[in-house]
């Protein structure tokens, strides 16, 4: 095959490139090697074109493991069971579920979810995407809890999932370490700071921005250690 009949080839198979193409192929890549094996150069022979078209629609390794977590979280929301989201209980319940089926469906992506950088810093995974949580926190509200009883409950359900599903994607083989970032494969633009961060459209995470924002991780971690001795107590006494 001719250089030239090579690269028509290529920008063939490239007009069907798209971000979420990549991204849902990464997924894929991922689950068959590791986020760890994950590059750009292979996944480009796995799409049948050069690295370089996809640098079209991700600027590097980086940017794509960001476009690989929205990808795994995209329509959580939607697949909510409409039958349990009456009550909080409800909701919380379908919503871990839905969370779960990520975990157990892309085990070795799961961590992925945990260790990027999340959108803003007082933003937790797994719970970190802004459509999510703006979805959440509007959705506890309509419940009729107060502001600081949402903030609570989404720090303590964002801990529960994390701290399950993590250890079921390690017992299930994923490495749960970061991911090296490469200095040479471009870079995404990660927020760690919330000083520029767009919040239009997110009126429920602009208003609860400032609770969300208080440190409470000491208390947090002994009322939850007091909670597992209070119910082993319960269960070894039976």
């Amino acid at each position: 095959m001719s250089a030239v009949t090579e690269g028509r080839e290529n920008e063939a198979r490239g007009k069907r490139l798209s971000r979420t193409a990549i991204a849902r192929a990464a997924v894929g890549y991922i689950d068959r090697h590791s986020a760890q094996g994950l590059t750009m150069r292979g996944l480009g022979q796995e799409l049948g074109v050069e690295a370089m078209a996809l640098y079209r629609y991700v600027t590097g390794r980086e940017d794509l493991l960001e476009a690989v977590v929205a990808e795994l979280l995209d329509g959580v929301s939607a697949r909510l069971d409409p039958q349990l989201t009456g009550s909080w209980q409800g909701y919380l319940q379908t919503l871990a579920h839905a969370v779960r089926r990520i975990a157990l469906d892309h085990p070795s992506a799961f961590p992925l979810v945990a260790t990027r950088h999340p959108a803003a810093p007082w933003l937790r995974p797994p719970l970190r995407s802004l459509e999510l949580v703006e979805d959440f926190l509007t959705a506890l509200s309509s419940y009729g809890m107060a502001d600081e009883q949402v903030v609570e409950v989404y720090r303590a359900f964002s801990s529960f999932l994390l701290g399950n599903l993590l250890l079921e994607a390690a017992q299930r083989g994923a490495e749960t370490s970061p991911v090296e970032e490469p200095l040479d494969e471009g870079s995404a633009h990660i927020s760690n700071t919330d000083g520029q961060l767009d919040l239009s459209g997110k009126p429920a995470i602009a208003r609860f921005q400032p609770l969300l924002s208080e440190d409470h991780s000491a208390e947090e971690f002994e009322i939850g250690l007091e909670k597992l001795l209070d119910r082993l107590d319960l269960s070894l006494s039976q």
